[in-house]
C-alpha cells in the first residue's frame, strides 16, 4: 500500500473521535461558562434586592394649627394680707377664741391674757385721775374769791394732765392683751394653749385673706415688651391638674433684677373657693400677640444634628420603587431641611421646609438615607398631645 494512502486513511480514523473530543470539550466549557454567567446575575439580583430593602417606618401628614404665641414661667402665690400674729407682751393665756383654720372677720377677738393685775393698776391710776380732777375744781373755786394762787390751780392742772396720761397709758397696756384679727380671712394652725407663759413675739396663730390672692412670678426683660398690667394670665397646680384659674396682671416691677436679668411681675386671681393657698407653687402662662397658623408636627418626627434639623418626607417613587421592591409601598426617603418654632409638649412649629399635607416619617428615621424605599407601619402611633401629663400606672 502505498505510504500516502496509508496516511490519508490514518488520519482519518482519528479525525471523528478527536471531533468528538473537541465537541465535548466545548460542550463542557459552554456549561460552566453558562453556570458562571447566571451564578453572577442570579448573585447580582440577590445582592441589588438586599441592598436596599423596603424600611418599615410610621408616618403622619402635615397639618396647619392656630397657635397663639404665649409667655410660661413658674410662680407662687401669697396671700393679699397674711400675718404670723402675735402679742406685744408677755403674759398667761386666759382664753381662746378662734379654731385653728376658722375664717374671721377683721377685728374680731382671738386671745386673751390673763390681766387681773393691770385692771387693778388702771383702777387705781383712775382713782388718783378722778382725785386730781376735784382738787383742781376746789382750786379754781377758791381762786375766784382769791383763796388759792394761780400757780396751785396751774399745779392741779398738770396733775390731772399727767393722772389722765397714765391712766392711757395702762389701757394700752390691758389692750395689748388682747389679740386683734387685723383683718379678714382665714386661720391657720393654733400655736398656744390654755395656760401657756408666752413672750412678746410668740407665734399664736397665721392669718391669711385669700381671696383674692396674689401670684408672683418672673420673667426674662425681652419678654416685657408683650406683658401689661391688666393683661390675662392662666395658671395651673399640681394640686388640681385638670382646673385652669384665670387672672390679670397687677403690677410689674419698676426695675431689673441685676443678677437674674428677670423682671418680677405680680397678678390677682379670684380665689372664692379657697382652693388657692399662699406658697403654692403654679406653672403660669401669658397669651401675647395673635394666633398663627403654623404647620405642626410630633416632636418624633425631627432629627436634631448640629449641622441642622430635618425631616424625612415619604414621597412616590418617580422610579418606580415597588417594581425593585414589590413588597415595599411605592414611596421613598427624602430628607428635609427644617426651621422650627416653639415647642409645645409633644408637638413642634415647623416654620420652613415641610408644606402642608406632606407624610412625614414620624418613627424608623434612624436606619433612612434619600431614596431609601419605604414600608408604611400599620402600628397605632402614641397619641400627640401638646400639654402632655405623666399617666400613673
Amino acid at each position: 500500500m502505498p505510504v500516502k494512502t496509508f496516511l490519508q486513511d490514518r488520519l482519518g480514523s482519528m479525525f471523528k473521535p478527536m471531533m468528538i473530543m473537541l465537541a465535548s470539550v466545548a460542550v463542557v466549557f459552554g456549561g460552566l461558562y453558562g453556570f458562571v454567567s447566571f451564578r453572577s446575575v442570579m448573585i447580582g439580583q440577590f445582592l441589588a434586592s438586599m441592598a436596599n430593602p423596603p424600611q418599615t417606618v410610621s408616618v403622619t401628614t402635615a397639618a396647619y394649627q392656630e397657635w397663639r404665641p404665649k409667655l410660661s414661667a413658674i410662680g407662687t402665690f401669697r396671700a393679699v394680707n397674711g400675718a404670723d400674729l402675735s402679742v406685744e407682751t408677755s403674759g398667761i393665756v386666759e382664753k381662746i377664741h378662734f379654731q385653728s383654720g376658722q375664717d374671721v372677720e377683721a377685728g374680731t377677738i382671738l386671745v386673751e391674757l390673763r390681766k387681773d393685775t393691770d385692771n387693778a393698776r388702771l383702777e387705781s391710776l383712775k382713782a388718783t385721775a378722778e382725785l386730781n380732777a376735784i382738787n383742781l375744781r376746789r382750786d379754781q373755786a377758791q381762786l375766784k374769791i382769791h383763796a388759792a394762787s394761780q400757780a396751785t390751780v396751774d399745779t392741779d392742772v398738770a396733775n390731772l394732765r399727767s393722772a389722765n396720761a397714765q391712766v392711757v397709758q395702762q389701757e394700752a397696756v390691758i389692750a395689748q392683751k388682747t389679740l386683734l384679727a387685723p383683718f379678714a380671712g382665714r386661720l391657720g394652725i393654733r400655736q398656744i394653749d390654755i395656760g401657756q407663759y408666752i413672750g412678746a413675739g410668740t407665734l399664736i396663730v397665721t392669718l391669711q385673706a385669700l381671696d383674692p390672692i396674689f401670684l408672683d412670678f418672673v420673667l426674662p426683660q425681652q419678654a416685657l415688651n408683650g406683658v401689661t398690667v391688666g393683661q390675662t394670665i392662666s395658671a395651673k397646680v399640681d394640686a388640681f391638674p385638670d382646673q385652669s384659674f384665670t387672672g390679670k396682671i397687677d403690677a410689674i416691677s419698676s426695675k431689673v433684677d441685676l443678677a437674674s436679668r428677670n423682671v418680677q411681675i405680680r397678678a390677682s386671681l379670684a380665689n372664692a373657693d379657697r382652693k388657692l393657698r399662699p406658697g403654692m407653687f403654679a406653672s403660669v402662662e401669658i397669651a401675647t400677640g395673635k394666633p398663627q397658623r403654623l404647620v405642626t408636627l410630633p416632636q418624633t418626627a425631627i432629627v436634631y444634628a448640629p449641622f441642622g434639623n430635618s425631616v424625612f418626607l415619604a414621597q412616590k417613587n418617580e422610579e418606580s420603587a415597588a417594581q425593585k421592591a414589590p413588597q415595599g409601598s411605592g414611596l421613598v426617603a427624602h430628607q428635609a431641611f427644617v426651621r422650627l418654632g416653639e415647642t409645645r409638649g409633644d408637638e413642634v412649629a415647623v416654620l420652613e421646609g415641610v408644606p402642608e399635607g406632606a407624610t412625614v416619617v414620624t418613627a424608623g428615621q434612624v436606619k433612612l438615607r434619600n431614596g431609601a424605599p419605604l414600608a408604611i407601619s400599620e402600628s397605632p402611633q402614641p397619641p400627640v398631645d401638646a400639654d402632655p401629663k405623666p399617666v400613673d400606672q
